[in-house]
């Protein structure tokens, strides 16, 4: 069952226990994003320059060398580093070419992810033309550069329709006995694994569907009662199930809506 049970990082699951693919940008893309992020970079430097270079005019030469100092930290360390956290994981380059940074877990980043990606940001793509963040991009499979493999972050394509399963029909045979069972929620992974088990049934050889399909309703007949037939093909079970189970979730949630519109005429 461990082919199907496992959610890997690339994976954000809903509440139904399906796994929604956040595929990583590709590297051209990454390349355009980050060509117009030194493009915008280069331009913030060079105009706060200019403002600093005013405001210190005809001051020590200390003043002047703190201003530049600054500059350079607002430019690329505060600059990306509040951007991206306040965006939740866009820069400028990314809002255009609609990427996002997401943690490894698929999960919004947070102040210190951005923090860790700027500061080797600036070293990995300014003191080296990008180089290092090329290569190291080139390499890893998901495309991360050394910022990200220390910050522990992923960019990921974010405007990518998500084409969802269709949820498995009710098999007739098994109608009239799954609509009697007392069928329990099934914990997340299970769900997850069942759902995926039936989606791949067409690319299964017989010995991995009739493998994976009799451990997989070994563990699913915990959470159901009365068992299914005995001559029921696990796969059959383990489609009705999943339909009933949604069915039942589906009226629950009419029943809940129809309640609250009713407390709500009343008001």
């Amino acid at each position: 069952m461990a082919e199907f049970a496992t959610i890997t990082t690339d994976d954000l699951v809903t509440g139904e226990g399906v796994a929604l693919d956040l595929p990583a940008a590709s590297l051209g893309l990454r390349l355009a994003s980050g060509l117009i992020d030194m493009v915008v970079t280069v331009v913030l430097l060079f105009v706060t320059l200019v403002v600093l270079s005013i405001a210190t005019l005809f001051r020590s030469a200390d003043l002047v060398e703190a201003a530049v100092v600054a500059t350079i930290v607002l430019t690329f360390a505060v600059y990306p580093t509040v951007l991206e956290t306040l965006t939740r994981g866009r820069s400028i380059g990314k809002l255009a070419m609609g990427l996002r940074t997401v943690r490894d877990d698929a999960g919004p980043i947070t102040f210190h992810h951005a923090l860790v990606r700027a500061l080797i940001g600036f070293v990995e793509i300014y003191l080296t033309s990008g180089m290092l963040a090329f290569f190291s991009m080139l390499v890893n499979h998901q495309g991360k550069r050394i910022g990200d493999l220390a910050a522990g972050t992923y960019v990921i394509r974010d405007r990518v329709g998500l084409r969802l399963p269709q949820p498995p029909p009710m098999p007739p045979q098994l109608a009239s006995w799954a609509r009697s069972a007392d069928i329990a929620t099934l914990p997340t992974g299970l769900a997850l694994a069942v759902r995926q088990y039936i989606a791949r049934l067409p690319t299964l050889d017989a010995h991995h569907r009739q493998r994976l399909g009799t451990d997989l309703l070994q563990e699913v007949r915990r959470y159901v009662a009365p068992p299914p037939p005995a001559d029921a093909p696990a796969e059959l079970v383990l489609g009705a199930v999943i339909a009933e189970r949604r069915e039942r979730d589906l009226a629950r949630l009419r029943r809940d809506d129809d309640f609250r519109s009713r407390l709500a005429a009343r008001e």
